[in-house]
Order: structure tokens, then sequence, then C-alpha cells
């Protein structure tokens, strides 16, 4: 195994905010960084040693980005997986090809939990019109219908009240092949960001508590307010899909926790997640360091809780009527603002967020929605301000 030390390099497939977080603590490590993506002025890219912009579907900028580097990794699981076999045969790729043929499309990341025996929804597949009936009658509605590849914070989704509406709901996806799956009621989501090394060793971050709106993550709150089996037994599932699946680098699964405390797997993501940001700056190693720790095949960190904290992201929709104020962020001395360079705002889209430490979690969460409400009408106080430029 060849081992990857500071003053490395180290090439990251797409450029946005998770790439841009990874690259920063590559750099303050000592790695030399490069990003692939199709966007000049891509987050990762602002801080990155150098940056090729090219799709990422692009096979010879892949090449040239990975003959310039010591590992290759990826900050989004839409890298096609035939792009990553090929610079496989010169240079490592971690995660692999095979994990992300298996995760990148709905269908195939299900059918593998199925196999494995990991508890998910009820789902059915629908690849052409003769499938959409056999599909409506396999699952319970309301259902959710999702393309099986491409899509993230709710996009290519549909929800689906019953059997009748699920013609029009797969038309208004384009009819592509999607998965149908039953509208799971629970009573928590939570996820587990996890760590797995080239040897195979894991390292577990405390379980984090997630709230979403119009299916965006809104808050992460650190510790879940779980009992210690459900956390035990989420735990147990993760760390299974991850070996089973051999993976290498960060992993989140995000799950379900049903009245009865049953845990339900939702989604896989190999890759930093969104869920895991409170780890930056509230756990002794944060999940971006982490990941390059286990990708350089280096001993991984402690991801112990310093101080329990709440994560809230900040969306396009507070800068509609111009740049927020963020005099109510930095004035609270238990604050973390971190924004991602984005030129352009749009309504859902993720431009940063904010780190609440505190003590007394139930707090720390009030003072995140607090902050999001001065945003918000700071913002909509200052109507003569220009977005920032685009």
């Amino acid at each position: 195994m060849r081992i990857v030390l500071p003053g490395g390099s180290i090439g990251v497939l797409g450029g946005g905010q998770l790439g841009r977080m990874l690259a920063l603590e590559a750099r303050r490590m000592g790695y030399r960084v490069g990003v692939l993506d199709p966007v000049a002025s891509c987050p990762a890219a602002q801080v990155a040693d150098f940056h090729l912009q090219a799709p990422l579907h692009d096979r010879e900028a892949a090449l040239k980005l990975s003959a310039q580097v010591d590992v290759v990794t990826l900050e989004t699981e839409l890298v096609p997986f035939a792009v990553l076999a090929q610079l496989e045969a010169t240079t490592p790729v971690r995660p692999s090809a095979s994990v992300l043929r298996t995760i990148q499309d709905r269908l195939l990341q299900k059918e593998f939990l199925q196999a494995a025996g990991f508890p998910q929804a009820p789902f059915a597949s629908i690849h052409d019109p003769r499938r959409v009936q056999e599909a409506a009658q396999a699952v319970d509605f309301p259902a959710i219908l999702k393309s099986r590849r491409g899509g993230y914070d709710g996009k290519g989704q549909v929800l689906v009240a019953d059997s009748g509406a699920l013609e029009s709901a797969w038309q208004a996806i384009g009819g592509q092949p999607a998965v149908l799956e039953t509208l799971i009621s629970f009573k928590m989501e939570i996820a587990v960001i996890l760590a797995r090394g080239v040897q195979g060793e894991i390292r577990v971050y405390p379980l984090a508590e997630n709230v979403h709106k119009r299916r965006i993550l809104h808050t992460t709150r650190v510790p879940a307010r779980v009992s210690e089996r459900t956390r035990q037994e989420a735990e147990r599932l993760a760390c299974g899909i991850a070996e089973i699946l051999g993976h290498v680098g960060v992993m989140a699964v995000e799950m379900f926790v049903l009245d009865d405390d049953t845990v339900l797997v939702n989604e896989i993501a190999p890759r930093t997640h969104n869920s895991g940001h409170y780890t930056f700056g509230a756990c002794v190693t944060s999940q971006f360091e982490q990941h390059l720790r286990a990708i350089c095949g280096l001993p991984l960190g402690d991801p112990s809780l310093l101080s329990p904290a709440v994560m809230v992201n900040l969306l396009g929709d507070l800068w509609l009527e111009g740049t927020p104020r963020w005099e109510s962020v930095l004035s609270r001395r238990n604050a973390r603002l971190h924004l991602y360079g984005k030129a352009e705002a749009r309504v859902g889209r993720k431009m940063g967020h904010v780190l609440i430490v505190n003590a007394d979690a139930d707090r720390a969460l009030r003072e995140a929605e607090e902050i999001v409400a001065a945003l918000r009408v700071e913002a909509d106080s200052t109507c003569t301000q220009d977005l920032p430029p685009g």
C-alpha cells in the first residue's frame, strides 16, 4: 500500500463546496490540490493549487488530472464510474469505481441493500411505460418517485399521492428510468458519518439528527436524540454497508427512525456530506481531514465530539433581496460562518452554513433558527442591494 504523505498531491473530481472544504483541509496539512470541474470559478478552484476546467465525464481531462497527483478522490457521486475505472489503471482512486457503480444508480443501490439484507422502504423500478402499473402494485401510497441517476436536494423527485397519479409523475421527471418507493412515516431522520481506511479500519462520528425543509437539509443537531440501542443499530448498519462495499474514505448513510425505533436505510453517499459539516469545528478531526487521512493511507483521526452543536444551511433565498448582513452571525461568539464562494444565489441553492456550538444542544438549535430568521429579516430590509455578481 502506498502512503501519500503531506507534500504529496491530491486530485478532486468535482469543485463544489465539499471540494472546497476538502481542499482547505488538505492545504492546511501540506498537500497540493488539483480540481476538475466545468465551472471556472467553482468554490474548490478558488482555494486549490490548480484547476482543470472540464466536464466530469471528460476522460482525457480526468487522465490529465490523475497524471499530476498521487491519489484521486471525489466530492460528488455524479462522476461516471467508467471514468474512475480508467483512472484506476494508473492512479489510486478512492473510493473505487466499483463503489460508485453501485451507489450512483438508485436502483442498483437499493438492490445492493436488499441483497445484503439491510432494511429499507419497499421499492419498485420503472424503466418503460409497461412497468408503471406493475410498480404501482408493488408499493404502498403515498410514494416518492426518484430518477435512477442524478438529482440531489429533492431534484428529480416527485411525491405521488396515489397510483392514479403515477403515470403523470413519471412523465414529470422526463419518463426516464426511476425508482418508486413507499413514503415512510418516521419520527426522525438521522445520518451516520464514518470513515474507512485502506486497511479496513473504521471510525464513526457521533450520530447526526437531521431536519429537512423542501427536501433540502435545514439543520443537523449533534448528538442525535436517540436511545443507545438505536445508535448502535444505526452504526452497525452503516459500518456493514461500508465493509461490504469495500469503501475507502468518508461515507454518509442517511436513515429513518420509525416510531417503534426501527431503523431503515434511506440513501448512501460515498463521500463527505452536508450532514457531517458539524465535524468542521465541533469534532477533534473534521470529516474532510478524516477523508484525506483515509484516502492517503494515514491513520484515522479521533472523531470525538468536542461540544454539542447545530449546523444550519444558508440557502440562496436569503440573498434574494441583497447580500445578508453578517453581523447577526459574527456577533455571536459561539457561531462559525462558512461561505462557499458561489457567485450566483438561487432559491434552494446552498450558499453556506453556520455552526453553533453550545453545551446545551436545545439552545444551539434555537440560536440556529434565530440566526436564519435575523438574516431573512435583514435581507428583506436591504432590497436596494444587488445580488452578488454571477
